[in-house]
């Protein structure tokens, strides 16, 4: 059954802005906070709280610096688990979906 291995997602991963957050990331390894915050659409807050996860989980590395000793500069990097973590979500939900089609064939 193939409701069984969706049991089994990361759901650290399956949350959409997490998912979004990490899938950037996946695409260009790197990227500022406010690009990401564009990109997601989240508030500052709430990214800074999906960051927070990611980066406990190791699946990100963030970085902070000043520019001019006043701009805060924050950048964030995918890690190698993190990349890991991602690529084997995707190819949960690509098995999930191939026992599906056989399934609803039956």
């Amino acid at each position: 059954m193939p409701f069984k291995e969706m049991a089994k997602l990361n759901k650290l991963i399956h949350e959409p802005a997490r998912l979004a957050i990490m899938s950037a990331l996946d695409a260009c390894t790197m990227a500022e906070f406010l690009f990401l915050q564009e990109l997601t659409g989240l508030t500052k807050g709430n990214l800074s709280s999906h960051l927070s996860k990611l980066e406990k989980a190791e699946y990100i590395q963030i970085q902070k610096q000043f520019v001019r000793k006043k701009i805060p500069h924050t950048t964030i990097r995918i890690t190698h688990e993190g990349r890991a973590a991602l690529h084997n979500y995707w190819e949960q939900l690509d098995r999930i979906r191939e026992v599906t089609k056989k399934w609803n064939k039956s």
